[in-house]
């Protein structure tokens, strides 16, 4: 089956910061989009084992799925996020097609008849690249290939590609190096017959004398040095990952809350930070458009603080290599006290996105973390998907980022699920110790103040460290009439 696939460019936020700069956000986006890429102006290679290893510039790529399980729209919306993928990563999609398999063929992913109908495809549309919509071993990748004879990547090889373009912090660029190199590692093989290899006697064919050779001696080079850059970058990583653990344990030692925002990608997470806290980051109707994460102060509306930190997407079948290089930024998923879980209510499929992503979250092993349920884009979602969504998860908010729908009423969720206040206090402050009243107003829950001659009397909820450090003014409280 073919399909068309085209998608409607979604409104977006844009303005200036109170000194009339534009936001960080717009800048990223210009910037962006500063290059593109001119189409009809590439020149096909007839014979990708010219090469070593070439960068993946995809132009004009037709999609490849093998339906094995679930109903046909399922199978259509999986290719059609593929779809996505492909064009995030600045391709044009010719053509896809879906074939119905019990499983993939081990030797081609598709089965050597309908290999060769692929090619008939590839030449009839022009198509330079086939995309596969599966992670291909080493071997399905390459006999396709010698099928198609040109360009063939898998869907890893795709989002890691959409990674590279778009990180853009030193830790960031490091983490998708070592997830691209990690990929690399088990796919190299020799272009090409000019690697000498280790034969002799009958072997090979009967070479015999003169056949010899040191072996794929340049393959053994090559995964030494993946391996010695792989060690360097982990290295790295671990170095780059020291700071955001001090301010991490500095939020910890002062007792301040952790709001993480994760979800599917392109479900609005960004559009969320910056709605709640004004952050003015890139926002962009893309797939994995932000990478880094960004950590930002909020408050309640009772004036409590805590930190909201907007995370890197997740999505179907996402790549192991990218949990584990990511590992580290994806701390601050599992270190925080509260999980909003963004869901994109206008998605036809919104259900397959939340188990995609409670299965991220129980494999960096934050499935246990309190999550409130954000259903984003409420004014381009169906109502009726919406009630089923909330019938579904009953601890749910519906929103939308773009409108402010729903913004209080989040607010006050995330406020009523705060993690650390175990303690309620009744304190008699002395006028000159307003230091401590103002650590109560950010670090607790005031129920009621009232000022008398002595000082401020507050009962408030706040937590255990701070409630010791307040327990000789308790006594004073309990003398006053």
């Amino acid at each position: 089956m073919t399909q068309a696939f085209s998608e409607e460019q979604e409104p977006r936020v844009t303005g200036t910061y109170e000194d009339g700069e534009p936001l960080t956000g717009d800048l990223d986006l210009e910037d962006r989009r500063a290059l593109r890429r001119v189409a009809g102006l590439s020149t096909e290679l007839t014979d990708v084992t010219e090469v070593e290893y070439r960068a993946l510039r995809l132009e004009r790529v037709v999609l490849v799925g093998v339906w094995t399980e679930g109903t046909a729209a399922m199978a259509e919306n999986s290719l059609r996020e593929l779809a996505l993928l492909a064009e995030t990563a600045g391709s044009e999609v010719l053509e896809g097609l879906v074939q119905r398999r019990v499983r993939p063929d081990p030797a081609t992913y598709i089965g050597s008849g309908k290999a060769a109908e692929l090619r008939d495809i590839v030449i009839a549309t022009g198509a330079d690249t086939v995309i596969c919509d599966g992670e291909l071993a080493p071997g399905q990748l390459r006999h396709l290939e010698e099928t198609v004879k040109v360009k063939v990547i898998d869907r890893t090889a795709l989002i890691l590609d959409i990674f590279a373009q778009h990180a853009k912090s030193r830790e960031g660029k490091a983490q998708v190096e070592l997830a691209q190199l990690n990929y690399l590692l088990p796919r190299l093989r020799g272009w090409g017959g000019n690697l000498s290899r280790q034969v002799g006697g009958r072997a090979a064919g009967g070479v015999g004398i003169g056949g010899r050779g040191p072996g794929e001696t340049k393959i053994e080079l090559d995964r030494r040095r993946i391996r010695t850059r792989m060690a360097k970058l982990r290295r790295q990583i671990a170095e780059m990952s020291k700071a955001r653990d001090t301010m991490r344990g500095d939020r910890r030692r002062h007792q301040i809350p952790a709001v993480a925002i994760a979800g599917y990608t392109n479900a609005g997470k960004s559009s969320l930070l910056n709605r709640l806290t004004g952050a003015g980051v890139l926002v962009e109707d893309a797939l994995f458009a932000t990478l880094d994460p960004t950590v930002r102060r909020a408050e309640t509306p009772s004036g409590r603080a805590y930190t909201l930190a907007d995370t890197v997407g997740f999505v179907r079948h996402l790549p192991h290599q990218l949990v584990e290089a990511f590992r580290s930024t994806l701390e601050e998923v599992t270190d925080a006290g509260l999980i909003l879980h963004v869901v994109d209510g206008s998605d036809p499929e919104p259900e397959a996105q939340i188990d995609a992503v409670r299965e991220v979250l129980r494999e960096i092993g934050a499935d246990s973390i309190p999550e409130i349920i954000v259903i984003n884009k409420a004014d381009a979602a169906d109502e009726l998907a919406i009630a089923r969504l909330e019938l579904r998860e009953p601890h749910s908010v519906v929103v939308s980022a773009r409108t402010g729908l729903g913004i209080e009423r989040l607010r006050e969720a995330i406020e009523a699920d705060l993690p650390g206040l175990e303690r309620e206090v009744r304190v008699l402050l002395p006028y000159e110790r307003g230091d401590l009243v103002a650590q109560i107003h950010e670090r607790g829950e005031v129920l009621k103040q009232e000022h008398v001659a002595e000082g401020t009397v507050l009962h408030a909820r706040v937590p255990d460290h701070l409630a010791n450090t307040l327990e000789r003014y308790a006594e004073l409280a309990s003398t006053t009439p």
